[in-house]
């Protein structure tokens, strides 16, 4: 009876085995590899920034051309009338010169932007800000000048004229600025980490500026009759003219440079970068007058007419921004993080 059991049991046993070798086996899913993080750098943002303005290059060029109306006479003989006008460029040159108007202030202001994160290292995008400016400088140049005409001749005798000798000691002041400044820039950058992003970004650089000019110059002029037996000093006399200029305009530029930017938590970044702008220059008119002094008889303009020293001044506007600023992304459009399916 043992016997018999003992053969069951080890039948039932056998038989198990064989059938469930028959069923098919099912193996448990391979292990893939976790998902790309999402790029969170994509999207829109909005921020503020400040720093200082770095003038490069401000060089500002003052031409003026100085007149002295004076209507020379003949005499002698027969003839009659005035003889023309006798200038000279004396307080014109006093009034000429090169300046270094460097331009340093801070500034301020806000950017708004979008960026495009493309794989897992770059991100391209377009930004553009608008600044308020502390940006100012100014210059003085000082110049002289000196210039001798005929100023009447006798035509009795031509080896008898007078001669206006004319000397000139003067200075221009310019002041000039940046009121405020605006760029729109394209961005290329490569993320060295997840959330740490060097970037280069150059476009558009416009701005409101301005500029005014001072002049002050005084010319020392002197009759001389000079005359084959004698040559002596008529009469002497000043012309002290003040005068300038000022102007504002909107210039456009362009700029390139650089910086960094950390994503120190969801959202929020810090960024730190110099760009270098150049907007030209602008070019104002500038005049100074001199009333007719006492003194020079005749030889003074029609109706005592005042003298002028007319002339022009280009402000050059270039330089460097340095600033940190902090942004918040609001990702409204950025995809959706990747869930793994299997």
């Amino acid at each position: 009876m043992r016997k018999l059991f003992v053969s069951v049991a080890v039948l039932a046993l056998t038989a198990g085995a064989a059938l469930a070798a028959d069923l098919p086996s099912r193996k448990a899913p391979p292990m893939l590899p976790p998902p790309p993080p999402p790029p969170m750098w994509t999207g829109f943002y909005a921020g503020l920034n400040a720093g200082y303005g770095f003038g490069t290059n401000n060089n500002t060029q003052s031409v003026a051309v100085g007149n002295l109306p004076f209507t020379g006479n003949t005499w002698g003989g027969s003839g009659t009338g005035p003889y023309g006008a006798s200038s000279t460029l004396g307080a014109g040159l006093a009034l000429s010169g090169v300046g270094q108007t460097n331009q340093y202030g801070f500034i301020g202001g806000g950017q708004v932007g979008y960026n495009y994160q493309w794989g897992q290292h770059f991100v391209i995008g377009i930004e553009a800000d608008m600044q308020g400016t502390g940006i100012r400088g100014s210059s003085r140049t000082a110049g002289v000048g000196a210039d001798s005409a005929i100023a009447g001749y006798n035509i009795s005798n031509s080896n008898s004229y007078h001669v206006l000798n004319s000397s000139a000691t003067g200075s221009t002041g310019v002041n000039a600025g940046v009121d405020w400044l605006g760029t729109v820039r394209g961005r290329l950058g490569y993320l060295f980490t997840p959330t740490m992003l060097v970037y280069a970004t150059g476009g558009l650089t416009y701005g409101g500026v301005y500029a005014n000019v001072n002049n002050y110059a005084v010319a020392s002029s002197s009759l001389v009759d000079v005359d084959p037996s004698h040559s002596y000093t008529m009469n002497s006399f000043n012309h002290t003219f003040v005068g300038g200029g000022d102007q504002s305009s909107v210039l456009v530029g362009w700029n390139i440079g650089g910086g960094l930017e950390w994503m120190f938590m969801p959202n929020w970044s810090l960024k730190a970068e110099a760009i270098y702008w150049n907007m030209g220059n602008m070019t104002l008119p500038t005049v100074a007058f001199a009333a007719a002094p006492e003194g020079c008889g005749s030889y003074c303009g029609p109706s005592g007419s005042p003298a002028s020293a007319i002339g022009a001044t280009r402000v050059n506007y270039q330089g460097v921004i340095a600033r940190a600023g902090v942004n918040y992304h609001f990702n409204w459009f950025a995809p959706a993080p990747v869930v793994a399916k299997y």
